[in-house]
């Protein structure tokens, strides 16, 4: 009996065996899941194209209030931050020597004066005896060498006055110079402006005979110049009078808007290199060019050498439809993301274009849109992106891109406000590095 039952019982341990395995296969096997979309919904907003540069914060106007005459500031009669009017006191200069000079001039003006009276007195004298000598020798009463004698004498006392009036001209010339060194040891403002800086301290002595020591900068705060340094890949682009903004590190959610001045024609390093070195220096270094725009500063809230993020608007579009500029690709499913190829995206869209998606065009995006530039023309062209329907499936459609700059895209028509575009698939970047590690071969050690 023994014998005939142990095939019985391997049986069915094999046929328990089986049926755990298939119920285990059924139980643990993967279950068939959607593929994973990272989207973005299709929204209504404002987009546009800037050029980014770098600025620097500058007055309107900036003056160094020298000194003419050399001496020892005697007295300062403002301090940094004070705000003056033209032609107030700044400083005072030790005017000693100055005046000194003026009194010798003055002087020396009053011996002239009295040297005139007396050379007027001889040209008198002399000219009297010429005019005796005139009539004797009329009546022969005279010779002719007396008579010669007395008109040499009263041309010489002409003369004599005439230089005297030279000299007499000459010294109040001299004063007036001097009059002018005395005025120039008061230190005024030339402008309306804020004492920005104080160069030379109450007690220092300046020498103004080799060069003009500075005693304060002055500035106009009211309005204040950006000085924006545009690269020269984007110089072209920009023109006068385009729209601006720029905004502060202290400030940066806050946009201060302008137009455009000014572009200058020459990097600032025209004025620093010679023409031997301009060509070395301009290949090895990057070159850029100032772009200039003035903004109102009522509040001083704007101040010197401030750094500015500007922001040059080469064109706008506002109240638009918008979607990732990731979302865009030149083909059908998972082609090439949009900006690899124009022509390749006009051929490929219109092959596998779907014209009945279109009636969600947007009409009023259009209308309110486009406030093109110069510098650059917004191009129509036709991209697919990847649209889920109800059931969650990736469907491929046809749209027309208004401005693009690469970071946002204005969709023209094909798509409504509130549908889902396709950025990526979730499983393409573990896909990617499966491959990338499957592509690297055996290791080796």
């Amino acid at each position: 009996m023994l014998p005939k039952s142990r095939p019985l019982k391997i049986l069915v341990i094999v046929l328990i065996t089986a049926l755990v395995a298939v119920l285990a296969w059924k139980f643990f096997k993967p279950k068939e899941e959607k593929p994973q979309y990272i989207t973005a919904k299709v929204s209504r907003g404002d987009i546009e194209e800037t050029v980014l540069a770098t600025g620097t914060l500058q007055a309107e106007q900036l003056v160094s209030v020298g000194a003419q005459v050399s001496g020892q500031v005697k007295k300062m009669y403002v301090k940094l931050g004070d705000q003056v009017k033209q032609g107030q006191l700044i400083a005072q200069i030790d005017s000693v020597r100055q005046e000194n000079d003026l009194r010798n001039e003055e002087a020396a003006l009053d011996n002239l004066l009295a040297q005139k009276a007396t050379r007027l007195a001889t040209l008198k004298e002399a000219q009297l005896a010429f005019n005796r000598q005139k009539q004797m020798l009329a009546q022969d009463a005279t010779s002719r060498a007396e008579y010669e004698s007395a008109q040499a004498t009263f041309e010489t006392a002409q003369a004599n006055v005439k230089a005297i009036n030279a000299q007499i001209e000459q010294s109040r010339l001299t004063i007036s110079t001097a009059r002018e060194n005395v005025g120039y040891t008061r230190i005024t403002a030339p402008i309306n402006g804020t004492v920005v800086a104080i160069v030379t301290e109450e007690g220092q002595t300046v020498n103004a005979n080799q060069s003009a020591p500075t005693i304060v900068k002055l500035a106009k705060l009211q309005t204040m110049t950006i000085k924006a340094q545009v690269s020269e890949a984007d110089v072209m682009r920009i023109n006068q009078g385009q729209p601006v903004y720029f905004t502060t590190l202290g400030e940066p959610d806050k946009k201060i808007y302008a137009s455009l001045r000014a572009i200058e024609p020459a990097p600032d390093s025209i004025a620093t290199e010679s023409s031997s070195s301009s060509s070395s220096s301009t290949s090895s270094s990057a070159v850029y060019y100032n772009a200039l725009f003035d903004v109102p500063n009522p509040d001083g809230q704007l101040r010197i050498d401030m750094t500015a993020q500007v922001y040059i608007v080469l064109n706008e579009a506002k109240n638009v439809l918008t979607v990732p500029a990731a979302a865009l690709s030149t083909g059908q499913g998972r082609g090439k993301k949009s900006g690899q190829g124009n022509a390749s995206n006009d051929q490929a869209s219109a092959r596998s274009g779907n014209d009945s998606n279109n009636a969600g065009a947007n009409t009023d995006g259009n209308a309110s849109s486009s406030k093109a530039s110069a510098s650059s023309k917004i191009a129509n062209r036709r991209a697919m992106v990847r649209v889920l329907d109800q059931e969650g499936n990736a469907v491929p459609r046809q749209v027309q891109v208004g401005l693009n700059n690469r970071i946002t895209a204005e969709i023209k028509s094909g798509l409504k406000e509130g549908e889902e575009v396709v950025i990526a698939d979730s499983t393409d970047s573990s896909n990617n590095s499966a491959k990338r590690s499957s592509n690297r071969g055996p290791m080796r050690f």
